[in-house]
């Protein structure tokens, strides 16, 4: 095992002679924006849990390459760079889509603007629809759960539901939910412009909530914990109106709260030319 005393010369000899190790200084800068991608990835995509567990390993790793003589600085880079592309392959998905979407927004230009406008104006139809859907069933103490997909609700959750593939309106919502209606206690998934699907059992948050949370709170969020969507909840008991994004959940949301969670939905799901990313 190495002596602080050896390490703290390794260390101070790297400034001595700095120029004779720009290679390792390439290297430390590659590491040091690899893990920034790496960390930036997982809190996109809600994964804290893996956060801390990705930092331990780089940190208790680097530690012990720093006190043994076994393992030097190459065999932490190797492994460093092992274990980032790892984490990264678990989302490998949501990094492609969202590289899909910088590289289109690179592509928008002056010729767009009526595409743009176009899109603007038909995501607005959908998404007075919704508020008015979810403002009648708030009146009237009807309970409804509304997933946002943008096609990674998993496979499983939409076979739990009827498939629906309905065009989006506000009669069709507050029908779907209606109390004693075949699917009223499911969730619906909204996917863009279509109402995918209706009556889908949800994965059940684990976390502690107040006595006012029942299952369709917990639904909503759990099902933000496992993908990456949101969900709109409508409380059966109160009438109080929910939002949820990536499992924290954010109450008495009133119409114009909810225009804006719907606009920043539907301008991620759409491109410039009105169709599905």
């Amino acid at each position: 095992m190495r002596s602080w005393t050896d390490i703290w010369n390794g260390i101070k000899n790297v400034f001595v002679d700095f120029g004779n190790h720009w290679i390792m200084i390439f290297e430390v800068i590659f590491l040091f924006m690899l893990i920034y991608f790496v960390l930036k990835t997982l809190y996109e995509n809600n994964a804290k849990k893996l956060i801390g567990f990705y930092v331990g390993l780089v940190l208790c790793t680097g530690f012990i390459a720093l006190l043994s003589y076994n393992l030097g600085a190459e065999t932490y880079y190797i492994f460093l760079m092992l274990l980032s592309l790892f984490f990264l392959l678990l989302f490998s998905v949501e990094i492609k889509r969202s590289i899909w979407n910088a590289s289109k927004r690179t592509k928008i230009t002056a010729t767009d603007a009526a595409s743009k406008t176009a899109v603007g104006a038909r995501a607005e139809i959908y998404i007075a629809s919704i508020v008015r859907a979810v403002q009648s069933l708030s009146k009237s103490n009807t309970g409804a759960l509304l997933v946002l997909s943008n096609g990674n609700v998993p496979r499983d959750i939409i076979d739990s539901g009827i498939m629906l593939n309905a065009n989006i309106s506000n009669q069709l919502i507050e029908g779907i939910f209606i109390n004693k209606a075949p699917l009223h206690d499911g969730a619906m998934i909204i996917y863009g412009d279509k109402i995918q699907a209706a009556g889908c059992f949800l994965p059940l948050s684990q976390k502690e909530f107040p006595k006012d949370y029942g299952t369709r709170h917990r639904a909503g969020i759990g099902v933000t914990e496992v993908a990456d969507v949101s969900s709109i909840i409508v409380s059966e008991e109160t009438g109080i109106v929910s939002v949820v994004k990536r499992g924290e959940i954010t109450r008495y949301i009133d119409s114009e709260s909810l225009k804006r969670f719907l606009r920043e939905y539907y301008w991620k799901e759409f491109n410039t030319e009105g169709k599905k990313s």
